[in-house]
């Protein structure tokens, strides 16, 4: 049986709830599969593969999962990886999504890319006004943007899905 890390960096908790479904998703299709804070994880040699994922603020993964990334690195590039980060762009309004496009670049370019994934995935998470300050919470309106639980759990789960065929079509693991 495969044995997959889905690891996870999470601020208010909408990405640990996403790692936690990508999780249980995995382990129904007969993943064994290991749910844990990156700040938790040592090391990745016991695991036929990994997924990680990070909420995002000012267009980076947080510092615990950029941490975690770069003191792993040499272990994290030999294995089939892949990579998801949880920010806003769902919340914004139309004409102001293609910010979440740069968004994602710059997460890629930063804190991805280095880890060599098979794929990266930018999925909006849940916003809540209590997660900016009075400042950001009147900008974000006058922007158009709005507040509540953005994720879209069927996308989540085709991505999974794609995961879990991956892992078994390239028979990784034992």
């Amino acid at each position: 049986m495969v044995s997959v890390l889905v690891g996870y960096a999470t601020a208010h908790g909408s990405t640990r709830e996403i790692a936690d479904r990508i999780a249980d998703r995995l382990a129904a299709d007969d993943v064994k599969v290991e749910l844990r804070p990156m700040t938790d994880v040592r090391e990745v040699e016991g695991y036929d593969a990994v997924v990680l994922g990070s909420a995002v603020h000012d267009q980076r993964w947080l510092p615990e999962a950029a941490a975690f990334a770069d003191r792993l690195r040499s272990e994290l590039v030999a294995k089939p990886l892949w990579a998801f980060s949880v920010g806003m762009p769902g919340a914004l309004a139309r004409p102001l999504r293609s910010l979440g496009m740069r968004e994602e670049a710059k997460i890629r370019a930063a804190d991805v890319e280095p880890l060599g994934p098979r794929d990266h995935r930018l999925f909006t998470g849940v916003v809540r006004a209590e997660h900016f300050p009075r400042f950001g919470r009147v900008v974000l309106r006058l922007m158009g943007g709005r507040f509540g639980d953005f994720r879209d759990w069927a996308a989540i789960d085709r991505w999974t899905d794609e995961i879990a065929a991956a892992l078994h079509d390239d028979k990784v693991g034992p």
